[in-house]
């Protein structure tokens, strides 16, 4: 699960760690509180080689890491790492998109909510560093150019 050093854009290297259907759902399960093995495999529905081959695949990616389900257990639990809780926003992202885009009025679904008082997650934005909304017509990408330079497109 090595990403491509000779591709610039960093859309392509995350997908290249992340970006298949299951390392997602993990990493999803994982934020909602999965810790064990057991678990992900009985909630995601996946053989127990997938799930082997896709957990180990996060670790590797430092997404992931292990510890010991508790003082001189034999069995480790798997938890985000640091790199692993900044997929959050892509997460929810992901989840906000689902829910505008792929239920009927009124079908029913999970909400993700605010701890603290119980309201939904606000929707998801990308802003400006002033904190203005920025809609994808008023970006632009600016690829490396030769020699360290940069050029737009």
């Amino acid at each position: 699960m090595a990403t491509d050093p000779t591709t610039p854009c960093p859309v392509a290297r995350a997908l290249d760690l992340i970006g298949d259907r299951w390392s997602l759902l993990i990493v999803r399960d994982a934020f909602d509180g999965v810790r064990r093995f057991s678990d992900f495999q009985r909630g995601l529905g996946m053989s127990r080689s997938m799930l082997s081959q896709r957990l180990q695949a996060l670790l590797e990616a430092g997404v992931l890491r292990q510890q010991p389900q508790g003082e001189g257990a034999s069995y480790q639990d798997y938890v985000l790492t640091e790199r692993g809780q900044t997929l959050f926003p892509l997460v929810v992202a992901l989840r906000q998109w689902g829910e505008h885009w792929l239920f009927a009025p009124g079908e029913p679904r999970s909400v993700l909510q605010v701890r603290a008082d119980g309201r939904p997650v606000a929707a998801m934005q990308p802003r400006d560093q002033r904190g203005r909304v920025v809609a994808a017509a008023a970006t632009q990408v600016v690829k490396p150019g030769p020699a360290g330079s940069s050029a737009p497109g």
